[in-house]
């Protein structure tokens, strides 16, 4: 029998202490679209989407059951890729109060040399925006 492979990931959960925070972060700073979900005979879902990509927000305290072992605020490290400039960016943080913590800087994705800038969410999970470096 072949191994079994994987081709692409769905989506991601990220656990929150504030969802009217967190929501805020990703919709005003990085431009992602909030919508929520609704399941009959469950409760509301809160996600957030880019892309062809989708984040599940899980509550802290009343996530969603599957659930990582460990569910908590700021275990996160994401990294986003984006085809605007890194100064563009630099920017729209400055514009939008959120602090930069390092970069640019030089990084190696899955598929090619980038540089990359990092901030942190209202939970304090590190994210990186990278672009691909010429």
């Amino acid at each position: 029998m072949e191994q079994p492979t994987l081709y692409s990931l769905d989506h991601l959960v990220i656990t929150a202490a504030d969802m009217n925070a967190t929501i805020a972060f990703y919709t005003k700073v990085l431009g992602m679209t909030h919508r929520v979900l609704e399941t009959p005979g469950e409760r509301p879902r809160h996600a957030l989407f880019f892309g062809a990509h989708k984040i599940n927000l899980h509550q802290l305290g009343a996530e969603f059951e599957p659930k990582a072992h460990k569910a908590d605020v700021g275990t996160a490290d994401l990294c986003f890729l984006t085809e605007t400039s890194l100064s563009d960016w630099q920017a729209h943080l400055e514009a939008t109060g959120t602090a930069i913590e390092l970069g640019p800087v030089p990084r190696t994705g899955a598929q090619w040399p980038m540089q990359s800038l990092y901030i942190r969410d209202p939970d304090g999970n590190l994210i990186e925006i990278a672009v691909r470096a010429d």
